[in-house]
This record gives structure tokens, C-alpha cells and sequence, in this order.
């Protein structure tokens, strides 16, 4: 990691569930410096002043003159006015996933980094996860891909979607990865325990001949985060959650009788600390004056894609919504 000539000053802003792992990263990182916290919360505020041993404030006023980044991890509903002020002011921003409610807001955003010339980076986490980072260099010509992420229902994250809250890091991953156009979008969906959706679906065609076909559910019995891309000769299952990358690939002549020939490659990845990679990242992108792993305009492009599904599934009316 590239060295700073002093500490970056951090602080988070919403220290909650999410909120109080970035504090803990942020605190623990080389390079970087932990100086404030903000939360509306008084109990939020008084957690964090005890565990972090840094001041506290209602609002983000106070600390924007004490630091040079931020972590950003509120409700959705309050990411543009919060990152619009903090890059207003000069400090760089990590935001959390999803970008922001509109594409409009999230374009604007941009604009704004770019005219300030302060690092954006979206927290799409899973471009951290070991697993996915060992298949860089690695894919040649994905035709298909078959994402799931599965996950019990739980009130935090409600607020939004399934599509934008789980889908999402699916999407990005997926668009991460093709690196082509979107042409088509098929896509259903269901509101099961909240009002909004709960359960989708998407079936996305890319302009040059990809597919793929994303699930996501957050009403499920157990807990799954899985990708697998198929190739010509080579099929590759990503296992997000347990840091697993098998490749499976064609071998010599098939035989006259049964089952091709095919070599198996499995191997395990350290469970590791992906937000703390994510951050450490981020810094490593304002150390060198360069573009974060995560930019501003992949998180556009993300969110409007997620955008597009939900939309879809209510203005065809295949969406069942919760009496």
C-alpha cells in the first residue's frame, strides 16, 4: 500500500448495524485515522464514543472540517444529500450501496466528485471477495451466467426492494464482468412480508450474446450467495459466501461410451475481511490520485439496471404485491 505522507482523517456517518463495522475498519486500518462519528441516534452516538473513543455529533457540519474522507452508511433515502455535502466540501466518499434513490441524483454526484476531484467509490462489496478477485485474468468469453443470492427476511433493508438491496451486488458483479451494453431485460417478481418487492427474478441479454439469469430472495429458509459462468469448454461456480472457485473444464476426446472427460480445479480462499479490503482500497485510490476498483459510475450503472428490473416488474404487472 502506498504510503501517505500523514494518516487520511476518517469518520463514518451512521454508525448502525453496517455503520459500526466501517468505524471498526476505520480504526484498525494503516494509513488512516479514525477522528469522528455521526448519527442522529443518541444510543448510535454513545456506542460509539465508548468503543472508537472519538467525538460524536448529531450532524455532519461539525466533522467535515476534521476530515478528509467518510464513509457513508445511512438509509438510502438520505445518500445524495449527505455525499452531495461532503464532496461539496472537498472530502472524499465511500457510499453505500444503493448509489442513491434516482439516476438523476447518482449522475449528479458524479459531476460533483469529478468537478471537486475527489475520489467516489461505491460499496459493492463483493468486488473484495477472494473468491471473485481470483478469477481476475482468468475469463475469456462468458456466454451464460447464473446468479443467486438468498438470504431470510429481515426488517433492516426493507426500505428498498429485494432488487436493490441483494439483486444488486449480482448486477454490478455481473455487468462488472461482461463488460457490454444491456439489450433486453425480462423480469418478475414478488412482495411476500414487506411492501415491497421481496422475491425477483431478471433475465438480462447482453449486445454481444451473453446472458443472464439473476435471482433474489430475501424470504428464504437458509443463506446463499453463489455465481456460476459458463464458457465454450470451461464452467466455473463462484461460492460468494464460503470463498470457494471450482473450474470445471472439457478434457481430451470424449469416449465412444458415457461421460465426457473433465478436469476439476477447487480451491478455498481465506475467509479474509472484505469491507476492510474495500477500505483499505479506497484509501490506496486517494493515496495515488486514481480511480477507485468501485467508481462513482459503476455504481450508476448498477442502479440503473436495478431500477430498470423493478420498474419492469410492476408496470407489466407481473408484480404480486402484499395486500
Amino acid at each position: 500500500m502506498t504510503t501517505l505522507k500523514k494518516p487520511l482523517r476518517a469518520g463514518v456517518i451512521g454508525v448502525g448495524y453496517l455503520g459500526r463495522f466501517h468505524a471498526q475498519k476505520w480504526a484498525a486500518v494503516p494509513n488512516a485515522r479514525l477522528v469522528g462519528v455521526v448519527d442522529p441516534a443518541p444510543t448510535h452516538r454513545e456506542r460509539a464514543a465508548l468503543e472508537f473513543g472519538v467525538p460524536t455529533f448529531e450532524s455532519i457540519e461539525p466533522l467535515l472540517a476534521e476530515v478528509d474522507a467518510v464513509s457513508i452508511v445511512t438509509p438510502t433515502q438520505t445518500h445524495f444529500e449527505i455525499a452531495k455535502t461532503c464532496l461539496e466540501h472537498g472530502v472524499h466518499v465511500l457510499l453505500e450501496k444503493p448509489m442513491t434513490e434516482t439516476l438523476a441524483q447518482a449522475k449528479k454526484l458524479n459531476a460533483i466528485a469529478q468537478k471537486q476531484q475527489r475520489v467516489l467509490q461505491i460499496g459493492h462489496l463483493e468486488r473484495f471477495n477472494a473468491a471473485v478477485l481470483a478469477l481476475e485474468g482468468q475469463l475469456t468469453d462468458v456466454r451464460f451466467i447464473e446468479s443467486s443470492r438468498l438470504a431470510p427476511f429481515r426488517e433492516r433493508g426493507t426500505e428498498v426492494s429485494v432488487v436493490l438491496d441483494l439483486m444488486i451486488h449480482d448486477i454490478d458483479l455481473i455487468q462488472s464482468i461482461v463488460k457490454s451494453p444491456l439489450q433486453s431485460i425480462e423480469a418478475i417478481g414478488r412482495s411476500v412480508f414487506s411492501k415491497d418487492l421481496d422475491i425477483a427474478n431478471a433475465r438480462l441479454a447482453f449486445k454481444n450474446g451473453c446472458v443472464a439469469n439473476v435471482t433474489a430472495s430475501r424470504i428464504s429458509l437458509k443463506t446463499e450467495r453463489k455465481l456460476r459462468l459458463f464458457e465454450d469448454e470451461t464452467y466455473w461456480s463462484v461460492d460468494l459466501q464460503q470463498k470457494i472457485l471450482t473450474k470445471i473444464q472439457r478434457g481430451g476426446e470424449a469416449p465412444a461410451e458415457g461421460l465426457p472427460q473433465v478436469a476439476i480445479d477447487e480451491r478455498n480462499y481465506e475467509q479474509g475481511d472484505a469491507l476492510k479490503a474495500e477500505i483499505e482500497s479506497f484509501i490506496e485510490s486517494i493515496a495515488q490520485n486514481r480511480a477507485p476498483l468501485v467508481t462513482g459510475l459503476d455504481g450508476v450503472q448498477a442502479l440503473e439496471t436495478a431500477i430498470r428490473i423493478a420498474d419492469l416488474v410492476k408496470t407489466q404487472g407481473r408484480w404480486v404485491a402484499r395486500g
